[in-house]
C-alpha cells in the first residue's frame, strides 16, 4: 500500500448503504477518510434525504466511474399525495394541496402500468442539470424558472407495494437519468392530485444488485479491527459486462505507455474491453476496433500493494 502526501494509494469500489441526512459528497469524503485514500469518487448522487447504494471508486477505480453513470437503478419510494412541494420531496417548502380521490389499491395499481416502458420526463427545477454553465437549483433558489426539455427515460419494471392513505408505497427498475420525484409527480397527476417524496432508498445499482452494501458504521468498525480491504471490490467490477482482454507482457509494456497495439480478436470482442495482463490482473480499459487495433482508454496506475 502505497503513502502519499494526502493519502494511501487504496484502489477499489466500496458499495456504501448511503445514510439519509448527508449529501453524497459528505459520504464520499467520510468513506475516503474511513480507508484514509488519497484519491475517491461516486457514480451517481443521491439526495440527502434518500438513502441507499452508494458505489464509491477509490483509487485507480476511479477511472471506471463514468461507465457506470450509464447502470440502470432500482428504487423503493414513498410518495405523499396531497401535498406538493418546492423540491418534490420532503426537504422543501409545501406549495400546493390537493385532494385525493378515493381510489382503492388495485385501481390505484393500474394507474402505474402507462408509465413502465419508454417515457418522457421533465426534469425537476430542483436538479443538478446544468444550463449556461449553472446548476438549475441555483436558478430555482433564486426564483427563475428555466424551460426544460422533456427527456426520454426508461422504467424497466413498476409495482405498487403499499396504498394507506395518504401514502402510495412503490419499487421502479429505471434507466439512468430517471427522476422519481418527477415519477412520483406524474403519477398523481393522472389521478387528479399532487404528491411529493417522503422517503427514497435506492436499493441497487447495476451490476451490484446481489452485493452487500456497508453502512458507514460497520465501515468504521472495519477499519478499527483491520478489515476494511475485504471489503474492497476490484476496480472493474462495476463492468462485468465488457469482455476480458489478456495481453502479453511486451504489448503490456506499450499498453502502459497508452500506444495502440495490432491484436488479433474475434468479431463479439470489438468494442469497450477490460484489459489483463500475463500476470492475470486488470492494467486498464481500452477499445478494440474491427481492424485489430487495440487503442487504451484508461489505464491503471495500481503499483505495488
Amino acid at each position: 500500500m502505497g503513502r502519499r502526501k494526502h493519502g494511501f494509494d487504496i484502489h477499489g469500489i466500496v458499495l456504501l448503504d448511503k445514510p439519509a441526512g448527508i449529501t453524497s459528497n459528505r459520504a464520499l469524503q467520510i468513506v475516503r477518510g474511513i480507508f484514509k485514500a488519497r484519491k475517491a469518487g461516486h457514480t451517481g448522487s443521491l439526495d440527502p434525504f434518500a438513502t441507499g447504494m452508494l458505489p464509491i471508486c477509490l483509487g485507480e477505480a476511479s477511472k471506471t466511474a463514468a461507465f457506470m453513470l450509464e447502470a440502470g437503478k432500482r428504487y423503493r419510494a414513498t410518495a405523499r399525495l396531497g401535498v406538493a412541494t418546492m423540491t418534490g420531496d420532503v426537504e422543501g417548502e409545501v406549495i400546493q394541496t390537493c385532494p385525493i380521490p378515493d381510489i382503492a389499491g388495485d385501481e390505484l395499481a393500474q394507474t402505474l402500468k402507462p408509465f413502465e416502458g419508454e417515457i418522457e420526463q421533465v426534469p425537476p427545477m430542483y436538479s443538478a442539470l446544468k444550463y449556461e454553465g449553472r446548476p438549475l437549483f441555483e436558478y430555482a433558489r433564486a426564483g427563475i424558472v428555466i424551460a426544460r426539455p422533456a427527456r426520454r427515460v426508461t422504467i424497466h419494471q413498476l409495482e405498487m407495494l403499499n396504498w394507506q392513505l395518504p401514502d402510495l408505497t412503490f419499487d421502479v427498475h429505471c434507466s439512468k437519468g430517471t427522476y422519481i420525484r418527477t415519477l412520483a409527480e406524474d403519477i398523481a397527476k393522472t389521478i387528479g392530485s399532487c404528491a411529493h417524496l417522503v422517503a427514497l432508498r435506492r436499493i441497487h445499482v447495476e451490476p451490484f444488485a446481489h452485493v452487500p452494501m456497508h453502512t458507514l458504521d460497520q465501515l468504521r468498525d472495519a477499519g478499527n479491527d483491520g478489515s476494511l480491504p475485504a471489503l474492497l471490490l476490484p476496480v472493474d467490477a462495476g463492468l462485468p459486462g465488457w469482455p476480458r482482454f489478456d495481453i502479453d507482457a511486451i504489448q503490456q509494456d506499450d499498453f502502459r505507455h497508452g500506444r495502440q497495439l495490432d491484436v488479433a480478436c474475434e468479431d463479439d470482442m470489438t468494442g469497450n474491453v477490460r484489459v489483463y495482463g500475463p500476470e492475470g490482473h486488470v492494467i486498464g480499459l481500452a477499445e478494440v476496433s474491427a481492424a485489430g487495433k487495440l487503442q487504451p482508454t484508461r489505464v491503471f496506475n495500481l503499483g505495488a500493494e
